[in-house]
């Protein structure tokens, strides 16, 4: 059966990527000694003013244990893997209730074109894609709701965190100065990672056991261990259910504290636990691999602009335009004109050069019409939002854009990793300070 895999949402910058928990089916497990039909209308846990019934958390765990088991991962014992979901719920429900003591909202048309984004990365159309969802065990309402949910807590964490996070300059530079190197740019490393969280305040005994609890995880994993397994038993990492998976990252794209540490690592590698505000990080090197140039295509053009006004229309700009056009046919210069009737002031001046453009700095009406024009070809008039233009491209030129990549890709991964460290404080943080009764019995032994 094939696998859905979502596109990252619309309008929210800090979208996590769905498990199996949206996909896998509602099945019952058959390996725990309860199933999620033995539990109708018990409370698993109290979360401030709300409750999560044990029949949300069995039926959290079952799809869980399904996107588990398709990737061949063994379940670890039950009373672990139920506390591990039901700390996943805790933690989702006390941002359900934060988002709406904050008014956020997300509209039925933002769900919907979440939802179409994730069919087309699936190559589906919505009817397709709704008949997949339900050969894959899942009714469409919950999958889109799951949706909604999705996007309501990463508007929040937007709202919460990502306002508070700034990139100046002076970072950008020692960045680019001590980080990216060339031979930085053309390695890619799959990492799995294990958290050992410490509670905020925890005491120096405490601080101590779970330092010792690393130092034996990571013994463990060097004498051959499965980190899938051993990361979904003993991992308080927002990954813990997903085996521990970082996926592919380059250096830039990891919190700092990890970065000169999997610089040394090798294939295979289990690193120290790293201490961290949050716990300690025990890491593996999964695999490493290149990544590719980025060589982009300038074109430089110029133009002439007509804006529309109440005295001069669409037809009335189209005309004046089409009338230029033909005097530069009949031999006129182009810059000579753009200076006499272009009414865009910063490149009229220039004979309407607009220099050497890169892809996507343009308007797309503008960029399309640019890009089909041959070298010295002049176009007919083109509409954007800003009136009608005359284009004319001058001369394309491949450019390796390495330099300015380098720079933008270190503003938003540096703003990334303050985004991802801060997020596991701040979970960790409201967990730590919410009124939270574990009711099931079994987990509190």
């Amino acid at each position: 059966m094939r696998k859905i895999y979502k596109l990252s949402m619309r309008n929210a910058s800090l979208i996590r990527t769905f498990i199996g928990a949206c996909l896998g089916g509602l099945l019952i497990l058959q390996s725990f000694h309860v199933s999620a039909a033995e539990y109708l209308d018990g409370i698993a846990a109290v979360v401030e003013d709300d409750i999560i019934l044990e029949s949300e958390l069995a039926r959290e765990v079952a799809s869980i244990a399904a996107n588990l088991r398709s990737s061949n991962v063994q379940l670890p014992p039950e009373k672990v893997f139920y506390k591990q979901v039901l700390e996943r719920l805790i933690i989702e429900k006390l941002q359900s209730q934060l988002a709406q003591k904050a008014g956020v909202k997300v509209s039925d048309e933002m769900v919907d074109s979440s939802l179409a984004n994730i069919a087309r990365q699936n190559g589906l159309d919505m009817q397709g894609f709704k008949k997949e969802i339900s050969n894959q065990g899942m009714d469409f309402e919950v999958f889109r709701e799951n949706v909604r949910k999705e996007i309501i807590i990463n508007q929040l964490r937007s709202h919460e965190i990502g306002g508070r996070i700034k990139v100046s300059e002076q970072e950008i530079e020692h960045y680019l100065e001590t980080e990216i190197s060339t031979q930085d740019q053309k390695v890619q490393y799959s990492l799995g990672h294990i958290l050992i969280a410490v509670s905020e305040g925890a005491s120096a005994e405490a601080i101590q056991a779970e330092a010792a609890e690393a130092r034996s995880v990571t013994e463990q994993l060097r004498q051959g261990a499965d980190f899938q397994q051993m990361a979904v038993s003993v991992s308080n990492g927002a990954n813990a259910l997903q085996g521990g998976n970082l996926g592919w990252r380059t250096l830039n794209q990891l919190p700092t504290l990890f970065v000169d540490v999997v610089k040394m690592m090798n294939k295979g590698d289990v690193a120290d636990p790293i201490r961290s505000p949050g716990g300690f990080h025990i890491l593996k090197l999964m695999d490493t691999t290149g990544v590719e140039s980025h060589v982009i295509t300038e074109t430089q053009a110029r133009h002439i602009l007509i804006k529309t006004n109440e005295l001069i229309n669409d037809d009335e700009a189209k005309k004046r335009l089409q009338a230029i056009a033909g005097r530069i046919a009949d031999g006129d210069d182009f810059a000579i004109l753009a200076k006499a009737n272009s009414d865009d002031s910063g490149s009229a001046i220039q004979g309407g050069d607009l220099g050497w453009v890169m892809p996507g700095l343009l308007v797309p009406p503008f960029e399309k019409a640019m890009a089909e024009l041959a070298i010295n070809e002049i176009s007919g008039p083109v509409q954007t939002q800003f009136g009608w233009h005359l284009i004319q491209v001058l001369d394309r030129r491949n450019k390796d854009n390495r330099e300015n990549q380098q720079k933008n890709q270190a503003r938003d991964e540096i703003r990334k990793r303050k985004i991802e460290e801060e997020t596991e404080l701040w979970l960790r943080r409201l967990r730590d300070e919410a009124y939270v009764d574990i009711r099931l019995g079994v987990l509190n032994e």
